[in-house]
């Protein structure tokens, strides 16, 4: 009874904030808290970036021909590639029954149930029931960013319950489904190998004082996740014709040297000296990296470092949409502190501006599609 109220709580905490931003775009209002919106429906929803896209890819399953007689994107069909075949397929495969549209919130839907359940998993380990729900209900609704992308059409949720459910298996040392997951995780989207560098390096950290005995057989099921990306090059060469298409997909690989051009306010994808925040998700990562350290935390850790490692190549405006994946492992660093009182006063607070700043992020951010039947 106890896990299937839990489960319900889960499952209310990952809806409602949800339906709650859809709820003035469904009826169209024409302002929110003075707030200006989209008067086009659900429409905005579904065009928000990068959900278009991946309809493109789910319809024609990165057919060429498909792709340029169809969509009329200012894109090349290699851009397409950037966006990994898992999210579009799962989007395909319940089409037949909702319709492409609706098949991908569905998609979002489902995967933010898993991440919010895997998170919940983690938060168990390390403090108590109701400590471990408050968590996952903040992590539900912070940051913004991550409550945006999980109610459009986004494969983030689905790659974030899947480096979610491998860690925990990693961590558990069941690592054919840690690697089982990591895979899944590889298959959603590129920085999936990342997880399986910050294997390697949890596994030398143990066993740096006797690295010739170490088990090598059993780790060789977390091979599983760069097979993952081969087979999605693979994928690629029976559909582009060209196993390395991905590296040809225009500017949607954001990573340059040195670091931190995304100080760079002409870079295309900056755009704007207004980038002070982005210092203040720095220096939230490296303080987090510490803590997960000082904890001994060190699957979260050496996925964190590696990760956010990345990040400062990222020349990028949408510094934090790239960040999520490490954001749920920083919250449980912190998770004593998470759990106290101030906390849930502070949030109460701030849920506010979260909802304002969504509806206003999502209002402005889609895409424009004046044909939409080629999408449905």
């Amino acid at each position: 009874m106890k896990k299937t109220l839990n489960f319900l709580f889960l499952l209310a905490i990952t809806l409602i904030p949800t339906i709650l931003i859809w709820v003035p775009f469904y009826f169209r209002f024409g302002s929110f808290w003075t707030i200006p919106l989209a008067k086009e429906g659900m429409a905005t929803i579904v065009a928000n970036f990068d959900g278009p896209l991946y309809l493109v890819a789910a319809k024609t399953l990165y057919n060429p021909d498909s792709i340029s007689s169809n969509y009329q994107f200012p894109l090349t069909n290699e851009y397409y590639s950037a966006h990994f075949p898992l999210f579009p397929l799962l989007i395909k495969s319940l089409s037949f029954i909702f319709g492409y549209p609706y098949s991908m919130l569905l998609v979002t839907l489902v995967s933010s149930i898993m991440a919010l359940y895997f998170f919940n998993l983690h938060a168990k380990k390390l403090t108590n029931e109701s400590g471990a729900l408050f968590l996952t209900l903040l992590f539900a609704v912070f940051p913004a960013r991550w409550l945006i992308v999980r109610s459009v059409g986004s494969a983030e949720p689905l790659f974030v319950a899947s480096i979610l459910a491998s860690t925990y298996f990693f961590s558990e040392k069941k690592f054919l489904y840690a690697g089982i997951w990591g895979m899944l995780a590889q298959m959603t989207k590129s920085p999936g190998i990342l997880l399986f560098g910050a294997y390697l390096l949890q596994i030398f950290i143990e066993n740096i004082k006797n690295l010739p005995k170490i088990e090598v057989k059993k780790y060789i099921p977390l091979l599983l996740i760069p097979i993952g990306l081969i087979s999605v090059f693979t994928f690629y060469y029976f559909t582009y014709g060209d196993f390395w298409v991905y590296f040809k997909s225009g500017d949607n690989i954001h990573l340059f040297f040195p670091p931190f051009q995304i100080f760079n306010y002409s870079a295309p994808w900056v755009g704007t000296f207004w980038l002070e925040e982005i210092i203040f998700i720095y220096a939230a990562g490296i303080f987090s990296l510490f803590k997960l350290w000082k904890e001994e935390l060190y699957t979260y850790f050496c996925f964190s470092l590696i990760f956010f490692t990345s990040l400062i190549f990222v020349a990028h405006r949408d510094l934090l949409r790239y960040a999520i994946p490490v954001i749920p492992f920083f919250l449980l660093g912190f998770h004593e502190y998470l759990v106290k009182k101030e906390v849930k006063i502070a949030l109460t607070i701030i849920i506010i501006p979260i909802y304002l700043y969504g509806l206003a992020f999502i209002s402005q951010n889609a895409m424009p599609i004046s044909n939409w039947e080629p999408f449905l």
